[in-house]
């Protein structure tokens, strides 16, 4: 047999740590560096992360404190967390930006459960393609008579109970999300 299930699992468990670095840059009331990630900081003219060209770091649960490594780069870095769509102001005092997190209102954090069921979806939505990408390959495998039709049905049986094994972990940090979500 020239198919391996633990290939397609290397390939859910990669879609699994998307929707994770998804969920972490899913503001949830404390400060938390994960948000900044997906920012784009204009530097010699090219796109780059914000966490590459500026320390981030954590002085109290409600503020991140944002150092560019270099002190030509802080209007460029206001300029990205503005247009963001992180909704907080930040403050710039010549050295460093400071990023201090509201508390989170009843209507924004039902807006980012929203967000969060959205991305949970997204990962299930890859998983499930992954499932029928080796569903393809396996039944290509019969029509070439290269397995059985046991050998079919048991790998079929193996990628559905894997599928929902993985289905089932994204639900289970979905829900773990929403819940820091939802604490006040």
């Amino acid at each position: 047999m020239s198919i391996e299930i633990k290939d397609y699992d290397g390939k859910m468990l990669k879609t699994i740590d998307v929707v994770k670095s998804n969920f972490a840059s899913v503001r949830a009331g404390r400060a938390n560096a994960g948000v900044l990630d997906r920012i784009m900081v204009e530097y010699y003219g090219t796109p780059t992360p914000l966490n590459q060209v500026a320390a981030i770091s954590t002085p109290d649960p409600r503020t991140l404190v944002v150092q560019p490594w270099d002190a030509a780069l802080l209007k460029a870095i206001e300029k990205a967390i503005q247009t963001s769509d992180l909704g907080i102001n930040p403050q710039n005092d010549g050295r460093l930006i400071r990023l201090a997190f509201p508390q989170l209102t009843e209507e924004r954090r039902k807006d980012l459960t929203k967000q969060v069921k959205k991305y949970a979806e997204d990962g299930k939505v890859a998983v499930r393609n992954i499932r029928r990408d080796a569903m393809d390959e396996i039944k290509a495998l019969k029509k070439k008579s290269e397995i059985t039709e046991d050998d079919q049905k048991n790998l079929e049986k193996e990628l559905q109970d894997l599928t929902d094994k993985r289905c089932k972990e994204i639900d289970e940090l979905c829900a773990k999300k929403e819940q820091e979500l939802m604490a006040v």
